[in-house]
Parts: structure tokens; C-alpha cells; sequence
């Protein structure tokens, strides 16, 4: 008799050699399990959604709710959830964390603050800043851009939005750092940080609160502080949640953007010329289609952020039970063969790219805009001034940082002609 041929085994998921290279596993997933039980590294059992249109329902269905209050497991598992130390810190009411209507209510009120004209006023700064950062290593021919480059410019960026004083501003880099260093490893020492950036956030939101009559107060902080909607105001507490979300999301993410981008089109060096002329040349529309193929292609967050199961459901074919946690892995949604032609190639001139890399639906990233702009900026300003930048180290060499969500570099070594200012 003859008998079946063994399903192929799932490839092993969250080790180190995964991390270097999670596509042809995400592949794997995509074609024989695109809704996939497993376990995490932190113990915590939940379902990895892999194809791209479930990917987007998932993100953009009702019954899967942010809020970890629906998370079914025990409370002590509850901690092994979100961002570490939030809970304590009381940092819980930002967006990532809450449901219409609520979630409704404060984004709205956030997005007066926010504003499209708000960042366009901020490009300047941001260009500043780039310039002072490639300054900083330009005569000596070589440099860790992750260290030196794509860490420092989105926290001294956010921080200058923020209207955090430059007096301060080291403070929050290492604090960064610490949420950088230990992303992936014992949280202790990222919920330190979150606490100290609390207490920091709480101070200063009551200064600006006081001040908000004085001549210069047209910081992000306080426009926070001044957003309403029909009288209704952002509570204290609410406002240093928002943020404190928008500097630990929206730091790593672009730290991860210009990190993986500037690594991915070193090893792609066709379309790194075809960049490098475009930025020459000021030809937007190339650089604008480039940055969205490298969010596609590689881009810096690589699992959305959680969600669970609000009653039973169906989705991908798998029932999912209430209160089941579910993650939608963006990185492999984003190279679904099914939705882009050719999803392991990188170009930079793919025009129908309705990648997912900064989510979907009602919790479609609202610190999008600014990452563009700083991711932009950064690799353009490199390419431009740098024209012959080429990898420090064999690529194999390379590490990136363990954790579950973000996807980036530990350290980016390269090297080029140094240039005398």
C-alpha cells in the first residue's frame, strides 16, 4: 500500500537565522499556511496572517480590537503584550491601544495637530538635520549609519516637532537607545525607559500647558494641548500617551526605513544608480515610487502591531477564537506573488504599489507623512553627497535585531571618499 507524501514541515520561525532572511519562510506560510497558529519566543500563542488580502481584512475588520483587555490569556500573560511597560507607566490611551469610538474621538483631535502643513513646515529642519549628521562622518570615509545616521536624525526630528528643548534632547536619545538596544531581549530595561520618558512627558505637557499664551509655543506638544472638537479636549494623560507613542513608533520605524532602504539599494546597485540620478536631478516622482518600493520591498515594520478576537471568526479558511491574538505579518503581505508582479524584485519605478507597510484602515499610520519625508530626505541627501557609498562588510556579516515587530539593523558599516568641507 502505498501511502501519502508527508506535508512539508513549517521552516523554524524568530530565530536568528530567520531574522537575517524571513522571506522564503513567509513564502512557505503564504503557500501552505497563510493563517498559522504558533508560538512566540515570549510564550504567548497567536495567528499569523500572511497573505495580502487577508491581510487586509484583518486589518481593517471590526472584530479584531487593539485593545489588549480582549487578550484571552491569563493576566500574567497579558505583560508579554504591547509595548513593555506601558501598562505601568499608564501610557495605555494612545491609538494603538484603543477601538472606535474612542479611537475615533482621539485621532481626530490628534490630527488637528498633526496637520499635513505641519510637516511641510518641517522639511527644512528635517534636511538640517541630515546635513548635520553626514557632516559629522563626511572627511573620514566611512561611518555606521545606523548608529551615527538613521538613529540620531528621527529623535533629534521628532524631539524639534515635539518642542522637546534642545537641552533635553540627549536625554530622549538615550532613552531610544535603550528601547533600540533591548527591543528584542529582557524588557526591563525598555519599560525603565518608558517611565523615565513618562515622568519627562508629564512635566513638560504641565510647562506648555502654562505657557501656551507665549510667543513660540507652535510645537506638536502644543497643538496637542490646544485640539479640541466641539469643547472637548486631549486629557493630560491622553496627550502624553500620543506623544509618547509618537516617539517610540515613529522613531524606529524611520530609523528602520532609512536603515533597510540604504542596505537594500547598496545590494541592488542598478536601481541605487537610477535613484542616485533621480536625486541628482530632482526628479520627485522617482524618489517619491522609490521610497514605497523599499517600504514594499523591505520595509521597517515587519508584524503589525496586536490584535484579538472579539468573538469567534473566520478568516483565510481558519476559525479564530475569541480572544485569540492575531498578527498580521506586513512583510509577507507585501511580497505576496498574488498581488505584486515580481514581489522579490526590487523597483524602484513599480507604480500599482498598495503596500501595507504602514497598515490599513482606520489604524493606517498617522505618523506616515513624516517618515516619508525624513526616509526621503536622508537617502536622497546620502546618495547626493556620498555618490560612491558601498558596504563595510560582507552582507552574511550583518545582524539584525531580534524582536517581533520592527524589522532593522543592528549596525549599517560603509565606506566612501571622504569629502573636505
Amino acid at each position: 500500500m502505498t501511502g501519502q507524501a508527508a506535508a512539508p514541515a513549517c521552516p523554524e520561525l524568530f530565530t536568528w537565522e530567520f531574522a537575517s532572511d524571513p522571506y522564503p519562510a513567509y513564502a512557505w506560510l503564504r503557500e501552505h499556511a497563510p493563517v498559522h497558529r504558533t508560538r512566540l519566543p515570549s510564550g504567548v500563542e497567536a495567528w499569523l496572517v500572511t497573505r495580502y488580502t487577508d491581510a487586509r481584512q484583518a486589518l481593517a475588520d471590526t472584530r479584531l480590537s487593539k485593545n489588549p483587555v480582549h487578550h484571552s490569556e491569563a493576566a500574567h500573560g497579558k505583560g508579554k503584550v504591547g509595548i513593555p511597560g506601558e501598562r505601568g507607566a499608564n501610557l495605555m490611551t494612545h491609538l494603538l491601544n484603543i477601538d472606535p469610538p474612542d479611537h475615533t474621538r482621539l485621532r481626530r483631535l490628534v490630527s488637528k495637530a498633526f496637520t499635513p502643513r505641519r510637516i511641510a513646515r518641517f522639511a527644512p529642519r528635517v534636511q538640517e538635520l541630515t546635513d548635520a549628521f553626514i557632516d559629522s562622518f563626511a572627511e573620514r570615509g566611512e561611518a555606521d549609519l545606523i548608529h551615527e545616521f538613521a538613529f540620531p536624525l528621527p529623535i533629534y526630528a521628532i524631539c524639534d516637532l515635539l518642542g522637546v528643548p534642545r537641552e533635553d534632547q540627549d536625554d530622549f536619545r538615550d532613552w531610544a537607545g535603550m528601547m533600540i538596544r533591548h527591543g528584542g531581549g529582557p524588557r526591563g530595561g525598555v519599560a525603565r525607559s518608558v517611565k523615565k520618558m513618562r515622568g519627562y512627558l508629564a512635566e513638560l505637557i504641565h510647562r506648555k500647558r502654562e505657557s501656551l499664551g507665549d510667543e513660540g509655543t507652535d510645537d506638536l506638544i502644543s497643538g496637542l494641548i490646544r485640539a479640541s472638537d466641539h469643547g472637548e479636549h486631549l486629557t493630560e494623560n491622553e496627550a502624553a500617551a500620543m506623544a509618547f507613542i509618537l516617539l517610540f513608533a515613529g522613531f524606529e520605524t524611520t530609523v528602520n526605513l532609512i536603515g533597510n532602504g540604504v542596505y537594500q539599494l547598496l545590494r541592488h546597485p542598478e536601481q541605487r544608480r537610477l535613484l542616485q540620478q533621480a536625486a541628482a536631478e530632482g526628479d520627485e516622482e522617482l524618489l517619491a515610487t522609490g521610497v514605497e518600493e523599499l517600504l514594499r520591498y523591505d520595509g521597517p515594520v515587519e508584524l503589525a502591531t496586536w490584535r484579538f478576537a472579539t468573538r469567534d471568526l473566520t478568516l483565510g479558511g481558519q476559525r479564530i477564537a475569541e480572544g485569540d491574538p492575531v498578527l498580521v505579518v506586513l512583510a509577507a503581505a507585501d511580497r505576496d506573488p498574488e498581488r505584486f508582479p515580481g514581489p522579490d524584485v526590487l523597483d524602484l519605478s513599480r507604480r500599482d504599489n498598495q503596500h501595507l507597510g504602514y497598515g490599513h484602515g482606520v489604524h493606517y499610520c498617522l505618523g506616515a507623512p513624516l517618515a516619508r519625508l525624513e526616509g526621503r530626505t536622508a537617502i536622497a541627501t546620502l546618495l547626493t553627497r556620498l555618490p560612491d557609498l558601498r558596504l563595510g562588510a560582507d552582507p552574511d556579516e550583518l545582524r539584525w535585531r531580534g524582536g517581533l515587530i520592527m524589522r532593522g539593523l543592528r549596525a549599517l558599516p560603509v565606506e566612501f571618499t571622504p569629502v573636505q568641507r
